[in-house]
């Protein structure tokens, strides 16, 4: 088990900038940077490209506002006895856990919007992975591969998850609850419960809901949400990320569209879109709420 890092210290307050735009805080008032409907690149990162690239996301980090996870992993091996809306969150919880500990991440995906409106996306390449070594859901690995992704090549070329936990917990610039930044995901549960891992340099998640959310908001803060619930409350909208983006006019992302970083980029999308059209600007009733933990 790797051994966990030590979370970087705050920042003296004399550092702390006190002039966010007031759209940071969510203010209906505030009208945001247009997002851009243009396809948005994606970054794939491997070892041979992860210092040049890590250095480049850290910059880009400087001016973030809001960022998106998507991990992709290979299934679930513990399963429920019961169905799953039946199970409390505490039952729920206990499944991800399992799941999580039991499993290795196959990609990271980041996508970082900042305050001129610009998106960047980088998709990780983990190696740390091994077919015939590892737990996995056979049905899981198949239906990545169809779209397009390789565990071979993972394997061969990936960057380790101890040195993706390293870089984004130690000078990334993203990971610390003093960032103020806001946390976006698309059916999240199992997304954030991975980066807290692969932050946390693969020690188990904490034993209860209650030791998780402490551990989320020390490492990503309390404004953390999950798309899911935010389209589920907006009846026009279909079911499923890629329809959603797609029926708000976004263009698929270009690059790698139909993994990791393109569901972050999406789920980045739809949020900043349902934020300030749909619900002008108050979204805190979902903060901190993750589909497959607390519903």
């Amino acid at each position: 088990m790797f051994p966990m890092f030590a979370p970087p210290p705050p920042p003296p307050y004399n550092t702390v900038p006190m002039h966010r735009p007031p759209s940071f805080y969510h203010a209906a008032s505030v009208s945001p940077p247009p997002l851009p409907l243009a396809a948005i690149p994606v970054q794939a990162v491997w070892a041979w490209n992860f210092d040049q690239e890590s250095a480049i996301l850290r910059s880009f980090a400087a001016g973030a506002r809001y960022v998106a996870v998507d991990v992709h992993y290979p299934g679930i091996v513990h399963h429920p006895g019961k169905d799953h809306n039946a199970l409390t969150p505490e039952q729920r919880y206990a499944l991800v856990k399992a799941n999580v500990d039991a499993l290795k991440p196959l990609q990271v995906g980041i996508a970082v919007y900042d305050s001129q409106g610009m998106i960047q996306a980088w998709e990780f390449n983990l190696c740390d992975f091994r077919r015939l070594a590892d737990p996995h859901e056979a049905n899981s690995l198949a239906y990545l591969a169809g779209r397009g992704l390789d565990v071979d090549t993972l394997g061969n070329d990936g960057v380790d998850a101890w040195s993706l936990g390293a870089m984004l917990l130690g000078y990334s610039g993203l990971i610390g609850h003093w960032r103020g930044l806001s946390w976006v995901t698309y059916t999240g549960a199992y997304h954030v419960a991975y980066l807290i891992k692969v932050v946390t340099g693969g020690r188990p998640l904490p034993n209860d809901v209650a030791g998780f959310v402490s551990a989320v908001r020390h490492f990503l803060g309390d404004q953390v949400y999950d798309v899911a619930g935010m389209a589920a409350d907006c009846p026009a909208l279909p079911v499923g990320l890629e329809r959603i983006a797609a029926h708000l006019g976004f263009h698929p992302p270009w690059g790698s569209s139909m993994l990791a970083a393109a569901a972050g980029v999406r789920a980045l999308q739809v949020f900043r879109r349902l934020e300030h059209g749909e619900f002008g600007g108050d979204v805190g009733r979902y903060r901190g709420l993750l589909k497959g933990l607390q519903y």
